[in-house]
């Protein structure tokens, strides 16, 4: 039997853990084998094989009980517990429990009180009008049924990676691959190079003296569980992972204009072409033809293409067409902003909710981070999920907190939340409370499932709130798992900008919400943008940078995030000191 991917053993895990959540497991075993999916998908060494030397367990989150599972699945091609659970549960009830809003408690009600066992069998509930009679429906939650169920394809585009996933491989690889003596230049593309939200594979192009052996030294990678071909021109493999890399080697003259090619965007080569064609030239990636001479023009970097079309070097970040060519012939591309331009992070969360570190741990990791302030915004009373913060408890916090700023040298501590935005839009915690804080952000964390004018009314609410400062991750997407809210942004960005609330691009990288579209529209209409880590732990206060690939992707600058700015410049800007 071939060796099982670790693709393959992270599905029999995912499934596992959702088999026992519609079951009623308890959560601790759920997300036992959830995290060991993750760990296993994230693996860059063949699994299997460490199983077989019995080193399986030196990976997080893997036990000796799940080391036995994963055995068994080796030698029998399933697990056990598995299969007793598959004849329990209909399977094709995890396909119900996926769909957007569900989960397993919502899935297996349907089950039990409707008999639905399948994504069939719930299109069938819901042409039949029989699911707005369950309590916790109603007509509303069936119409967006069958909108999700009608975009719901039998087996659907591959999933994209997240670009969080996708990077270290990539850094990896580039890394080893500027190792080999054969090497000359060696540069990510596509749509990665462009930080995209996710991609759907890793393209690499790159020079060298020997482009044979550098393409095969790509195979030999630890990291590579299988070569798809190889040659002179490069290699296409795929990872332990399951991600695919194509790896382009050409000649030094023309890595320029390959380089560029293979950024892309379509739309920004498409464009490209079209502006070049006006002036007699046409533009691939072997080089600029030009119709008047007959000769084509090989550039050894893309500086090269881009002055011979009469622009500005594009950042890769840009080049989406929306108006960058435009721009760049003008001289009027902005100076993007850059990672080290953030000073502080106005959204963070710690032990006292669902975070992993102490306030104090999280400060002076913060502080080593070079962020002059910290907000510590845990979870308020009806977030839902995890361990809240109660009215009193806030209460108790806030002189605990001022009293270890005081403490603290290097770094300013603010006292905050992230109040849950009610069906009302009104925040969780009383006015008086809020009022003592040093920063309130708002975020919708429970009622997903209303309409475009009621969600917006209810954000809109939430802006003009005289307490609350920011909107946290606005539109509530999760990147290829969950879609946004139905939302009318243009209103939503106008009552920030009239009310002076600043909006979030919140850095989870599953998150990146707000989208660079809304971000742009946001700061072009003069609302202030915060970029933050919305970290759960230490190593979480890392994640802006996704934040800031989103800014760049939107066009902003420095001037444009309000948490670039110092914290005596800052400070200023919130609401109840606009109003003091």
């Amino acid at each position: 039997m071939a060796d099982l991917t670790n693709a393959q053993i992270a599905a029999a895990f995912e499934e596992l853990a959702d088999l026992y959540e519609l079951d009623g497991a308890v959560q601790y075993r759920v997300i036992a084998y959830r995290n060991a999916a993750r760990t296993v998908r994230d693996s860059s060494v063949s699994v299997a094989q460490l199983a077989r030397e019995g080193r399986v367990t030196e990976l997080p989150n893997i036990g000796n009980t799940l080391e036995d599972k994963l055995l068994a699945l080796e030698q029998t091609g399933d697990i056990p517990s598995a299969q007793k659970l598959r004849a329990k549960i209909p399977v094709g009830l995890v396909s119900v429990m996926h769909l957007p809003g569900f989960g397993a408690r919502r899935a297996r009600r349907l089950y039990d009180e409707l008999g639905v066992d399948s994504l069939d069998a719930l299109r069938a509930a819901a042409e039949a009008g029989r699911i707005r009679g369950l309590r916790g429906f109603g007509p509303k939650a069936e119409e967006n049924l069958k909108r999700a169920l009608s975009e719901q394809g039998d087996d659907g585009p591959a999933p994209r990676i997240l670009l969080s996933r996708a990077l270290p491989v990539a850094d990896q690889v580039v890394g080893a691959l500027r190792g080999h003596p054969a090497a000359d230049r060696v540069e990510v593309a596509g749509s990665l190079r462009r930080l995209t939200d996710a991609v759907k594979d890793i393209d690499i192009i790159a020079t060298a003296s020997d482009p044979a052996a550098l393409a095969g030294s790509l195979g030999e990678l630890p990291i590579v569980e299988a070569v798809q071909n190889t040659g002179e021109a490069g290699a296409r493999v795929s990872t332990h992972q399951g991600m695919k890399i194509d790896l382009k080697v050409v000649e030094p003259d023309q890595f320029g204009n390959v380089l560029q090619h293979f950024t892309g965007s379509k739309a920004h080569n498409v464009a490209l072409r079209e502006a070049a064609v006006r002036r007699g030239l046409h533009v691939s990636e072997y080089g600029i033809l030009d119709d008047a001479t007959g000769e084509t023009l090989r550039c050894a970097t893309e500086e090269e293409v881009y002055a011979a079309l009469g622009l500005e070097w594009i950042p890769p970040e840009l080049r989406e067409g929306r108006g960058e060519l435009e721009a760049g012939a003008r001289g009027e591309l902005p100076q993007l902003i850059e990672l080290g331009d953030l000073r502080g992070d106005l959204h963070c969360h710690t032990t006292t909710s669902d975070g992993r570190h102490t306030a104090e741990e999280m400060a002076l990791a913060a502080r080593e981070r070079g962020r002059e302030y910290l907000a510590i915004t845990d979870h308020s009373a009806s977030h839902g999920f995890g361990d809240n913060v109660t009215a009193d408890e806030l209460w108790a916090r806030i002189e605990e907190i001022r009293a270890l700023n005081e403490r603290l040298q290097g770094i300013e501590l603010l006292i905050g939340t992230e109040s849950n935005i009610l069906p009302d839009g009104s925040p969780d915690y009383p006015d008086d409370l809020l009022a003592e804080l040093d920063w309130v952000i708002a975020s919708v964390h429970t009622s997903f499932a209303m309409g475009r004018k009621e969600m917006t009314d209810r954000m809109v609410a939430a802006i003009e709130h005289p307490h609350v400062d920011a909107i946290g991750h606005p539109t509530g997407r999760k990147i290829e798992t969950r879609p946004p809210y139905e939302l009318d942004m243009e209103r939503v960005i106008e009552a920030a900008a009239r009310t002076g609330t600043m909006i979030e691009i919140n850095s989870s990288p599953d998150r990146r919400d707000l989208n660079d579209i809304h971000a742009r529209e946001a700061a072009r209409a003069g609302v202030r943008i915060i970029i933050d880590s919305d970290a759960h732990s230490i190593r979480e206060l890392e994640l802006p940078r996704y934040g800031i690939a989103t800014a760049r992707r939107a066009w902003l600058t420095a001037a444009d995030v309000a948490n670039t700015r110092p914290w005596a410049e800052f400070a200023p800007l919130r609401k109840r000191t606009a109003r003091s």
